[in-house]
């Protein structure tokens, strides 16, 4: 019988560590290959961030990386409230078979309701961040292409 898969350990990953995959792996084990392509966009958009500090805010491939890491972070979190919120019937049926449906791995303890509440807020925060900061970074070229056309 396998070790049972805790949902509050798993909603805790996703929060801390979920843009590398952590939760993943903790689920589904090493060989889970959408776990291994979580630091992908996450390192593009660290990499987004280098060239700014590097470059300044005038480079236009960081306005294209740097979303991605709000985007991974906050698509991370939303797993994090996905699995916060599943029923322990549901969360022992998915990860847990060799388990009783009212394991008590699948419970919902004070710890997961904080890390839902951190998820809400962090997936929230990086998400609008992510969105505000393209959407500005696109209009602003939109308008300095508009300055060198009317020239």
């Amino acid at each position: 019988m396998a070790a049972p898969r805790n949902k509050t350990i798993t909603v805790v990953l996703a929060v801390l560590g979920g843009t590398l995959g952590l939760h993943r792996f903790y689920l589904k084990g090493l060989g889970d290959w959408v776990g291994w392509l979580h630091p992908v966009p996450t390192a593009l958009g660290w990499w987004g961030i280098e060239r700014v500090l590097a470059y300044g805010q005038d480079d236009k491939l960081s306005w294209v990386l740097i979303p991605l890491l709000g985007f991974s972070m906050a698509m991370a979190c939303l797993a994090g409230i996905v699995y916060a919120l599943m029923d322990r019937e549901k969360w022992n049926r998915q990860f847990n078979p060799d388990h009783p449906a009212d394991a008590p791995a699948g419970g919902t303890s004070w710890i997961t309701i904080g890390a839902l509440i951190a998820a809400l807020m962090v997936g929230t925060v990086s998400f609008m961040g992510s969105l505000a900061f393209g959407i500005q970074h696109y209009f602003e070229y939109q308008i300095e292409e508009a300055r060198k056309i009317s020239q």
